[in-house]
């Protein structure tokens, strides 16, 4: 049982995703010493979302054995554009009606502690680099797939959050001029391609057309409890068609990396997120060949790209780093 005393030693990270909300605390060291995970229901509403945002940090506080007056600051990752300074949430495609939503504000009245917002991939990037590559990289490229993609940039060891705080949005380049619609109301995003969401899409799409795949059998007909892992499973049992349609999204997760390779040029491309987490031994092989295709000449010399060995855990543990950052 973790010590009951006063000192605010503990920092808490959150990743509110499309889907599931998950909350850390953390030692100054960033070991986790609890953790809880929620699932949005956004269709619910803002205020709703936060709420259930709130009792997932209250969640991990008790899972640790603490109490709130030994904890310093929250670190909340959000999807979409991001106003780190006034804590807002300019907009998430993913979510319905969060535009302009005061996140910070909304929390800090529900917990009485100082919390700090950031892009959910930012935030992301930054447990990467700080916790898995000790701070070691001097510019890395973080992407990450999961309900959408998003991405993390950091330059000369900072993050980098751009001229009006929306860099790193890796997710709204678009690989395919007229191709699928994205939450963003373009088309042909990189999300709208290789997304967990589009991947199901495609699926879903291919069985009406007459596909055959074994996720029928294993889920039924309408899948509606389809998650990536079931993917994996197929894939090894032998599923040709989920096969092609994962290696389809990979060799887009593979074009964008080469693409944002020649153009900044990083020392290291870090890929996660739930879906890589769950398809790793199937997309990095196809992820790595495609991007070395379609990089320039010599701009991929050095360049590590790599699976982040945090998986999940990677925006929880940018948000407790985030969280002790700005307590510091």
């Amino acid at each position: 049982m973790a010590e009951a005393n006063d000192k605010r030693e503990y920092f808490i990270g959150v990743d509110l995703g499309g889907t599931k909300i998950l909350s850390g605390v953390f030692k100054n060291s960033l070991e986790c010493v609890g953790s809880a995970k929620v699932s949005t229901k956004s269709q619910r509403g803002v205020e709703a979302v936060i709420e259930r945002v709130a009792r997932c940090v209250q969640d991990a506080v008790d899972e640790a054995d603490l109490s709130f007056k030994q904890v310093a600051g929250v670190g909340i990752g959000a999807p979409g554009a991001v106003d780190f300074a006034e804590g807002k949430v300019i907009f998430a495609p993913n979510m319905e009606g969060w535009k302009d939503v005061a996140l910070k504000k909304a929390l800090e009245k529900l917990l009485d502690v100082p919390v700090f917002v950031e892009n959910d991939c930012n935030i992301a990037a930054l447990g990467v680099h700080v916790a898995e590559l000790k701070s070691k990289p001097k510019s890395l490229i973080g992407i990450f797939v999961g309900t959408g993609i998003g991405g993390g940039l950091v330059i000369n060891g900072e993050l980098f959050s751009g001229f009006n705080h929306t860099a790193g949005e890796i997710g709204h380049m678009v690989l395919a001029v007229n191709g699928p619609k994205c939450g963003c109301g373009n088309k042909g995003c990189f999300e709208a391609l290789a997304s967990r969401t589009a991947i199901f899409q495609q699926i879903k799409a291919g069985i009406k057309d007459g596909e055959k795949t074994l996720l029928t059998e294993m889920l039924g007909d309408d899948l509606s409890d389809l998650r990536s892992g079931d993917l994996r499973k197929a894939i090894r049992r032998g599923d040709k068609f989920v096969d092609r349609v994962v290696e389809g999204a990979a060799e887009y997760i593979g074009i964008a990396t080469a693409n944002l390779i020649n153009v900044l040029n990083p020392e290291v491309v870090v890929l996660g997120g739930g879906v890589i987490e769950a398809l790793q031994d199937e997309m990095m092989s196809v992820i790595i060949e495609t991007a070395q295709d379609y990089a320039m000449p010599g701009t991929m010399k050095g360049v590590e790209i790599v699976p982040s060995k945090l998986g999940d855990s990677a925006g929880i543990t940018g948000g407790a780093v985030l969280a002790r950052r700005e307590t510091k």
